[in-house]
């Protein structure tokens, strides 16, 4: 195999403000020391889903282990342990987030039912005929399907908001297409296909502008970035614990306390209610009006782990050391002959989604695998962002904390093998 030759490596950060390397990170994770097909795993699919390091992996043990039960209103000694503990994670997720206040946290099982319960709740209080909703072309499919599905409910429109060349959106054309119309605009604060961090303090003060409401979706962004919903002025804003080193199945959706007074349920059951008759049902106040049924306790106890674990890094150098990596990648990838990048805006999180001239995403991702590494192929649920490339489908490496150079020297290698071997 070709071994790849970037001069430029000695620029890559190395010990960060905070003392973060990203060996301080890899020893907590026990699956990146497997073998994939005899070669040690090099997981570069982070985008999809992170790896989870030892301290979630043993929350959630020990959760098992010693303190399952349902939460709230037990007597009992595990209910309460269940229950502080599970409010202990709404409380982290708030400090987390910048949240004003834990109650404005709803719990969820990611962001995509955090956009719909935005949808569904919010969504059908306040759309009607004529209003718009804003979605970039960038966007994930969550942020797309959801808005299609009440538009027609309620006869509004849901408008997309165009891309320029670089992957960056429109900024001409969405202050365009904001009027008075415009009831909602919902973004992603990272693209988790072109990687593009748009300016979405400013897009979201220019909404207000105009009395839209703006939902952030933060699923790629929370990994890599400090966020601060207070600052941001999000009225919505969701994440996915398993983007964050947390167990899959749990998220979470903040809601500013002034909107969240607002909402409406959008299911029923145990949990969300004060009290039941056949003649009338009173509701719990919010947010547990949102949290219909037994929650996933066990989940909240792994995101909390996941959240005592990320914070205990600086967040500032993590992000520092994955811009370094990715500007190291973006050099070490532009060497293997046909392979292009997506997208040039600058200031992307760590997502490198590439083609190669005559070679399919798919079989450029059973090439890699043979070798331990794993990246992502398809259309990354977003069809209409790879539809602005004219792409139906694309390669996408993603990076963490934990990923290094020598991964990445790795991934190229492969790839020039691959080249090689047409």
């Amino acid at each position: 195999m070709t071994t790849p030759d970037v001069t430029e490596r000695t620029a890559l950060p190395g010990r960060q403000p905070g003392g973060f390397t990203p060996e301080s990170a890899r020893k907590d994770f026990p699956i990146l020391h497997r073998t994939v097909n005899g070669h040690p795993l090099v997981w570069l699919d982070n985008a999809a889903t992170t790896q989870k390091p030892r301290q979630v992996i043993e929350a959630l043990a020990g959760y098992y282990s010693a303190s399952n039960s349902n939460i709230h209103r037990g007597a009992h000694t595990m209910a309460r342990e269940a229950t502080e503990m599970y409010e202990a994670g709404r409380a982290a997720v708030a400090d987390f987030l910048g949240a004003p206040s834990p109650d404005s946290i709803v719990f969820v099982r990611g962001t995509t039912e955090a956009v719909n319960l935005v949808a569904q709740s919010w969504g059908r209080a306040n759309l009607g005929p004529g209003d718009d909703i804003l979605v970039p072309v960038l966007e994930h499919h969550s942020d797309i399907v959801p808005w299609q599905l009440i538009a027609k409910e309620t006869r509004a429109r849901v408008v997309p908001v165009p891309l320029l060349p670089d992957g960056q959106i429109d900024q001409n054309a969405y202050a365009d297409l904001l009027s008075s119309r415009t009831q909602l605009v919902a973004i992603s604060q990272a693209s988790n296909v072109l990687g593009t961090v748009p300016p979405v303090r400013e897009m979201t003060a220019l909404a207000h502008r105009y009395g839209a409401k703006v939902l952030v979706d933060g699923a790629q962004a929370v990994a890599h970035m400090p966020v601060d919903v207070t600052d941001l002025d999000a009225d919505f804003y969701a994440f996915s614990g398993h983007k964050l080193y947390a167990p899959t199945g749990i998220g979470a959706l903040y809601v500013k306390p002034e909107v969240l007074a607002g909402l409406r349920p959008w299911q029923g059951g145990g949990n969300m209610i004060d009290s039941v008759s056949f003649e009338r049902t009173t509701f719990a106040p919010v947010p547990h009006l949102m949290e219909a049924g037994t929650g996933n306790i066990a989940g909240v106890v792994g995101l909390l782990a996941a959240l005592n674990w990320f914070t205990s890094f600086d967040r500032a150098a993590v992000a520092a050391y994955e811009d370094g990596l990715t500007a190291y990648a973006q050099q070490a990838m532009a060497m293997v002959p046909g392979l292009e990048i997506l997208g040039s805006a600058p200031g992307r999180i760590a997502v490198l989604t590439f083609t190669m001239a005559g070679h399919d995403p798919a079989a450029i991702a059973s090439w890699l695998d043979r070798d331990g590494i794993a990246i992502r192929a398809g259309h990354h649920c977003a069809q209409p962002a790879l539809a602005h490339y004219g792409l139906e489908s694309a390669a996408r490496a993603s990076f963490a904390l934990y990923n290094t150079p020598e991964e990445v020297d790795e991934l190229v290698t492969s790839l020039l093998s691959l080249q090689e071997s047409a």
